[in-house]
């Protein structure tokens, strides 16, 4: 179902595909954990489609082994010809907890992120490569073959509303390190919002002023509403603001319609908005 769905993306017009790689996380909310595999998944929708971007939304990467998520990656691009992005994160730990013991800590998580990140590049570049870290330990090992070109990395940041907060924005800090950003935008209470354009805009300049090359700035919406910010005048606001990707998500469809693909198809369908 979700393979020939990424099918009719393509062929409605659609750029990427994305898929949920469900974190192990307890079932606080009563939803099931999801059984089917996101690198599975994207494998198939692969050797199914020749031109949609395909990646997870997102990999929380310390709750990975960052040498599987290497070679796993480096086959997905090759599979895709190129196509594949690679979107991390330290993931949504539920008030529960998890319910298979992975690291929770936020600092934590975020040192093994890091670290990760060193590795899957290290292995990435099909040279031979040890590294020594808190976490992880390699000893003079060697990926072979490459991956086809350089793996675009889109990393979770978090952007705040308070000026007096951006030098000490450290997950921000670690996407500019990379290709793109997934922006959480926090105000001075901590409170977390969904990135309304005037914050996208605001963060659009200051990467610019960090940094003088090309960065994706990756927005999303829709999520359980059927009705945001789908129409072209929209898209081309968002564009305007900075985002280089608006990524429309489909969970009301997942949790409204469960095991019925049609009302999702039928949105797939309609194909993106087209700014001109």
């Amino acid at each position: 179902m979700i393979v020939d769905l990424a099918v009719d993306a393509e062929k409605a017009g659609r750029e990427g595909v994305f898929v949920w790689d469900t974190p192990y996380a307890s079932d606080v909310d009563e939803r099931a954990q999801e059984t089917f595999d996101a690198w599975a998944l994207m494998s198939a929708i692969a050797v199914r489609t020749e031109r949609v971007q395909i990646g997870t939304m997102i990999t929380p990467l310390a709750w990975r082994r960052p040498w599987e998520i290497a070679r796993q990656s480096t086959t997905l691009d090759r599979l895709s010809k190129g196509r594949f992005i690679l979107c991390v994160g330290l993931g949504w730990v539920p008030e529960a907890g998890s319910a298979f013991n992975e690291e929770t800590d936020r600092r934590t998580r975020a040192r093994m992120l890091d670290e990760g990140l060193d590795v899957l590049k290290g292995l990435w570049s099909g040279e031979r490569f040890s590294y020594d870290g808190e976490h992880y330990t390699l000893d003079n090992v060697q990926f072979v073959p490459a991956p086809m070109r350089k793996i675009p990395i889109w990393v979770v940041g978090a952007w705040h509303r308070d000026p007096t907060a951006w030098p000490k924005m450290k997950s921000l800090r670690r996407a500019l390190r990379h290709d793109g950003v997934l922006p959480n935008v926090f105000d001075a209470e901590g409170n977390t919002h969904e990135g309304p354009m005037d914050d996208i805009r605001r963060m659009a300049e200051w990467i610019r002023a960090e940094r003088n090359e090309p960065f994706d700035i990756v927005c999303e919406g829709g999520g359980e509403k059927e009705d945001v910010n789908t129409d072209a005048n929209s898209a081309r606001a968002w564009r305007d603001a900075g985002a280089t990707w608006w990524l429309e998500a489909v969970w009301w469809s997942m949790y409204r319609h469960p095991g019925n693909p049609e009302p999702m198809r039928e949105r797939i369908r309609q194909g993106p908005p087209k700014p001109s």
